[in-house]
């Protein structure tokens, strides 16, 4: 009887995954609405292919403009704006980047990690976004080439609620346009 059970789901397993769709047609409605299906052609052999130019395939964080090697993100304490010693070079070497050319422009967005209240993270992200924009004011960059926002804890750069999340979350973030 076992036996027989044990026949019977391998059958209907192989029935469930058998299809009637042929792998070399790909079913496209037309705007009529109705089904119609066109063969689809194997690509050229190796050879047979024509020069294609290649594209850059990085992310486009990694092709957008800004100093080369030169982090964008600075992070913050819990329930801070400071910036921290360590990110002092980021700011200065962006300064110095930006002043190169009066028509460059940048947004520095302040975030925030998922504790506490809509408002009071919107605030906060923006103190954090304002204390970039005095520290490259500082350094002699034009305050029409720096927009400062607060988008809070509506885009958070890492999900969770660990210590980990929250501090990858706690930043100010540059974005050249």
């Amino acid at each position: 009887m076992k036996k027989n059970l044990c026949l019977i789901a391998v059958l209907a397993l192989l029935v469930a995954c058998s299809s009637p769709v042929k792998l070399n047609e790909v079913p496209v409605e037309d705007k009529a609405g109705t089904q119609v299906t066109a063969p689809v052609t194997p690509p050229p052999a190796p050879e047979a292919r024509s020069a294609v130019a290649s594209i850059d395939a990085r992310p486009l964080a990694a092709v957008s403009p800004g100093p080369e090697g030169v982090a964008k993100v600075i992070y913050f304490d819990y329930d801070s704006f400071a910036i921290k010693p360590e990110f002092q070079s980021v700011i200065e070497k962006h300064a110095v980047y930006i002043k190169q050319d009066s028509k460059r422009r940048i947004a520095v967005e302040g975030h925030t990690d998922e504790r506490g209240g809509r408002e009071y993270n919107l605030a906060l992200g923006q103190k954090r976004s304002e204390a970039v924009r005095k520290a490259l004011n500082l350094l002699g960059v034009s305050d029409g080439q720096i927009e400062a926002v607060s988008l809070g804890k509506e885009k958070p750069a890492m999900t969770g609620s660990t210590e980990e999340a929250f501090a990858k979350n706690r930043r100010a973030e540059i974005a050249y346009k």
